[in-house]
């Protein structure tokens, strides 16, 4: 049996019904991609045990270490260094070792590296934001960031209180989306203690045999205000060399 037979649609009905569908389909293809956001706790679970993967591995590698710290003056000009070479394995325990390899003598004055200084080199520089100490930071998403080649979720770090002998990282971090692995650090070494000042510094971390992104670069250029006077310093840390303990 025939239908009634409708009058067709017009151009402009038939453009108007292509716009929308267009439309809808431009909603619905952003609202599954880039607007969508991760859920923020289980990504930081992960990131946490990642990281506690990455400090575990880490501590199976030697590697160098390689410190210098300038005092720059009022033209620019270095008027001072500090330069330590190490070379950094691990014991069965996991416990590190440092085994000196050139420390000429400074140059600087009024400067000196502290024990502050040396646990900020071993941990808070290279920081590692592991499973264990989640608990110790308050953990804030601030969103996402594209870095070289990477897409990342942004982090702000900050203790929730100090315990006498421990170190801690205050800063932000950048956690590689797909791998959920930290690849950059910025921030500064708190609580300051006594008379000590400690720089801002930006931490930066390669991929090592595939599997782990472990610290390769760290760098600070920051007027540090002591109580007497201030000290403009440079500092560069080189983690190079790692190989496989057997």
């Amino acid at each position: 049996m025939a239908g009634i037979i409708s009058e067709p649609p017009t151009l402009y009905e038939m453009k108007t019904a292509i716009f929308i569908i267009t439309l809808l389909v431009a909603v619905n293809a952003g609202g599954q991609t880039k607007n969508a956001e991760p859920n923020i706790q289980e990504v930081i679970q992960k990131f946490g045990a990642t990281e506690s993967q990455n400090k575990i591995a880490r501590a199976k590698y030697a590697f160098v270490q390689d410190v210098t710290v300038q005092t720059i003056g009022p033209t620019g000009a270095v008027t001072g260094e500090i330069r330590r070479v190490s070379e950094i394995t691990y014991d069965e325990d996991g416990k590190r070792i440092e085994k000196i390899i050139s420390f000429p003598r400074p140059t600087v004055s009024g400067l000196a590296l502290t024990p502050e200084d040396l646990q900020d080199l071993a941990g808070v520089q290279p920081f590692a934001l592991t499973s264990e100490e989640l608990p110790k930071y308050r953990i804030d998403y601030k969103g996402r960031e594209h870095i070289d080649e990477l897409d990342t979720y942004v982090f702000e770090v900050k203790p929730l209180k100090f315990v006498t002998g421990e170190r801690y990282f205050q800063g932000k971090i950048w956690v590689d989306d797909r791998d959920l692995q930290v690849v950059k650090a910025k921030g500064q070494a708190v609580p300051e203690v006594g008379d000590q000042r400690f720089p801002h510094f930006e931490s930066y971390r390669e991929n090592i045999d595939g599997n782990y992104w472990f610290p390769t670069y760290v760098y600070a250029d920051d007027v540090l205000k002591f109580k007497n006077a201030s000290k403009h310093i440079k500092m560069i840390v080189k983690f190079t060399k790692y190989r496989k303990l057997s």
